[in-house]
């Protein structure tokens, strides 16, 4: 039975038997061949099984999926070709099958640029270990707070209408002490 086979370093050997008419593949568990790996997309692409044929179909995953270094967006891997996902290098393992002929990829009009990047996340540990704070950061700098006019405005209304008020009352006191 057909198989995908895993090439990386740390994850070599690594197999999932194409023993249904459609696989996914993808970084979560709800994938029928979970690939954890940063540059792995949660749902990366679909295997599809047609009669001897098998079939990749990129699934809009962030960092594409190549066979032998040409992007593809749906075409057929062959026995011995190179499934790349992201990072991760697969190939296509047929019990009894010759190996596909090395393909030359075509010229394309303008150089292919592989965008496969992996995003660090946090601080590296070299990096608390020199201390201090990252470049361009100045701490010479004096802030000023910013005043809020809105604040200001607002009490000086609360302060003036108390005094009408507190006026109005004793004018009123005055008026009612006269009758």
């Amino acid at each position: 039975m057909a198989k995908l086979v895993i090439q990386n370093q740390g994850m070599t050997g690594r197999a999932h038997e194409l023993n249904a008419d459609r696989i996914t593949v993808g970084r979560v568990e709800d994938n029928t061949f979970q690939i954890a790996d940063p540059s792995v997309s949660s749902h990366h692409c679909e295997v599809h099984l047609r009669g001897s044929e098998v079939l990749i179909r990129d699934l809009n995953s962030t960092n594409g999926s190549f066979i032998n270094e040409v992007k593809i967006i749906e075409q057929v891997l062959k026995p011995g070709q190179t499934l790349r996902l992201g990072q991760v290098e697969l190939k296509l393992e047929v019990p009894g099958a010759a190996p596909a002929p090395p393909v030359e990829p075509a010229a394309p009009a303008k150089k292919a640029v592989d965008a496969t990047m992996v995003m660090p996340r946090g601080v590296s540990l070299g990096d608390l270990e020199k201390g201090g704070r990252p470049p361009g950061f100045d701490s010479t700098t004096v802030f000023s707070k910013k005043r809020n006019k809105a604040n200001t405005y607002f009490i000086i209304g609360v302060i003036v209408i108390a005094i009408i008020i507190a006026a109005l009352l004793y004018y009123a006191f005055i008026q009612a002490k006269a009758r």
